[in-house]
């Protein structure tokens, strides 16, 4: 039963890190743009690899 009081306060400390990372992640502008991910795959480059 001890071992709560050493699991408990680790996990609301991971979980309040999360919250933190997400919430200066959304700040930052990491999920602003969504479309050019999916997209990126169809773009084709422009020629600059050469042919061995």
């Amino acid at each position: 039963m001890t071992v709560i009081y050493i699991v408990l306060p680790l996990a609301l400390l991971v979980v309040f890190a999360a919250v933190l990372a997400y919430v200066w992640a959304a700040r930052s502008g990491q999920f602003d743009d969504t479309k050019t991910p999916a997209i990126r795959p169809l773009i084709d480059d422009d020629g600059t690899r050469k042919p061995d």
